[in-house]
């Protein structure tokens, strides 16, 4: 490309690895192993699992393993050295030691923020990410803050412009940390852009924001996020170009954001692309080979978080935030459990400082630069998204429609989950329809969020208030099994069970019903011989008692109205039995 036009060059580039073909060879000599034999270790653990038959050929493996993501790209259960041939290794991180520790800070009362800022300072933040306006009380918002020490990122989308001049304004002749940011985004009006861009080169420091965590939020996959933040940014280059600022001086002024999730090894895949990607970008706009290096604001993902059981959020967050600094994240936003709830407290944020703590001093994940770098799996998945990336960034730059796309992804992304084969815990898998949810005060921060659990969320926050019968077939040790895996898929959509408790027959489950609510919904749970022995009479005795929808956990027969196993489209099955409820 250059930055009057439009892609006008590919990604690809001459392969630096010589892979060694067809061994898994470890450091030991002893340690020599074939694909061979991981072949036939990983076929007799699937035959364990019945997931592979007895005379299946070890080869299927692959497929019983292997995945697409929701961009297409085939993801290898194994990494093997023959998978990087023609393979280009690229995107290491250029930062060194450990990332800068990022806390967000939203709109409110300046005075209370500035104690939220100090406490996070104190508490081992080192720099601040404030949302600001044009009115926004800077010397009392920053009162206290050492902003030679603390670098300071604004985030003012309304009034940009009017927020850098505040914010320089304040910190008068001050020096300011190295990582400072203006903060206009790269999305702003040209004016703005070129206005802002120019204060931020005056003063040495950061400037710009491209931002590509907007599409996460709604949706967009690795791959869109990556097309979207190229896009944005050939923009900011183009701009500033017309204005009389050079590729190498633009690019210097720049931070992009995107998101971390906690498909480990995506992210890590995507944080390398990313640096890939955009290198590739300043190569073909003509800037000198010494051009600033993709500087990355990694922020844990907000669409992966849950109101529901919102403690299980500190484990999402806790991958994520490993995955960033893996994949070389410069500055990392780690959010705390309860945003999605509403404004975080204190505890929320010390937990959210402790995660990339722990992460940089205890786990030592900054000590190695690249960690990830040469692993087979993640070399090739990062060359794959790259140039997946690049291709619809091509295609972006042609005029074709990302939020289309977004689309599209989000609604294959909620199949998966209401299918339940995308779980998420606490939510769609292990839900607790009893607890009690944290209370927090609301702040909007996640209003233009789409959360990936949205559907069950909408079903949780109106339970069903009839429960469902459970009618439970034989001792504990037959029925556990189907009554918890049933158990559990209500819970889900929000609604509760009556269990029937041990019985031996059809009059044992008669009685059970007639001594509980009655309600219009059961469903039957217990081994396939108690189904196929008393199953049916079991269906027809209840049908006469007032029952008048009858669900079979398992397979599906003729005798019951609907029935739920795994694989079952649970957002639909959940549907339906609340409407026979009501």
């Amino acid at each position: 490309m250059n930055v009057d036009n439009s892609v006008e060059g590919g990604l690809d580039e001459p392969a630096e690895l010589e892979p060694d073909q067809g061994t898994l060879d470890l450091a030991d000599p002893e340690d020599r192993w074939t694909v061979t034999d991981w072949e036939a270790a990983a076929a007799a653990v699937l035959r364990k699992a019945r997931r592979l038959g007895e005379d299946d050929s070890d080869s299927l493996v692959w497929e019983r393993l292997g995945r697409t993501t929701l961009d297409g790209i085939e993801v290898s259960p194994l990494g093997t050295a023959d998978q990087l041939a023609g393979v280009r290794t690229a995107g290491r991180p250029a930062r060194s030691g450990p990332w800068d520790i990022r806390v967000q800070l939203g709109a409110g009362d300046a005075r209370r923020l500035n104690e939220v800022a100090r406490a996070d300072l104190e508490g081992g933040a080192t720099s601040l990410w404030l949302q600001v306006g044009a009115d926004t009380d800077l010397a009392t918002l920053l009162d206290g803050v050492l902003l030679d020490l603390a670098p300071v990122v604004l985030d003012a989308p309304a009034a940009p412009l009017a927020a850098a001049e505040a914010f320089l304004t304040y910190a008068g002749a001050r020096e300011l940390a190295p990582g400072t940011n203006l903060g206009v985004p790269a999305t702003a009006a040209e004016d703005d852009l070129v206005a802002v861009a120019r204060l931020a080169r005056d003063r040495g420091l950061l400037g710009i924001v491209v931002d590509a965590t907007d599409v996460h939020d709604r949706g967009a996959s690795d791959v869109q996020e990556l097309a979207r933040s190229l896009a944005l940014g050939a923009r900011v280059l183009r701009v500033l170009a017309e204005a009389g600022v050079s590729v190498a001086d633009a690019a210097a002024l720049l931070e992009f954001r995107y998101a971390a999730t906690d498909e480990q090894f995506a992210t890590i895949a995507k944080l390398r692309a990313a640096r890939r990607l955009w290198t590739r970008v300043l190569e073909l706009s003509g800037a000198d080979a010494d051009a600033a290096a993709q500087r990355q604001h990694v922020v844990t993902s907000r669409p992966m978080m849950s109101r529901y059981d919102p403690y299980v959020n500190m484990l999402r967050t806790t991958v994520a935030t490993f995955a960033a600094g893996v994949g070389g994240a410069d500055a990392v936003t780690v959010l705390p459990f309860d945003s999605p709830l509403g404004r975080p407290e204190d505890f929320g944020r010390r937990i959210a400082r402790n995660t990339s703590h722990l992460l940089i001093a205890e786990s030592h994940v900054a000590a190695v630069a690249d960690p990830a770098g040469g692993a087979y799996a993640v070399e090739k998945l990062t060359d794959d998204v790259a140039h997946a990336a690049w291709e619809l960034f091509g295609r972006l730059e042609e005029g074709e429609d990302l939020d289309a796309l977004v689309a599209e992804t989000a609604s294959r992304r909620e199949t998966e989950v209401a299918r339940r084969t995308r779980p998420i815990t606490g939510l769609t898998e292990f839900p607790n329809l009893a607890e009690e949810l944290p209370v927090r005060e609301p702040d909007g921060a996640f209003d233009a969020v789409r959360p990936y659990g949205a559907s069950f969320e909408a079903l949780r926050d109106e339970p069903a208030a009839t429960p469902v019968f459970l009618a439970t077939m034989g001792s504990i040790a037959a029925h556990t099994a189907r009554a918890t895996f049933a158990t559990n898929l209500f819970a889900a959509g929000g609604v509760a069970v009556e269990v029937a408790g041990p019985t031996t027959g059809v009059e044992d489950l008669r009685a059970a019903y007639a001594a509980s609510g009655r309600s219009p919904v059961v469903c039957l749970a217990g081994p396939d011989p108690a189904y196929a022995e008393w199953g049916e009479q079991a269906a027809a005795a209840l049908r006469e008692a007032g029952a008048s929808h009858v669900i079979l956990a398992g397979r599906p027969t003729d005798y019951v109205d609907d029935s739920c196993a795994m694989g079952v489209d649970a957002l639909a099955f959940l549907t339906t039995t609340r409407e026979k409820l009501t």
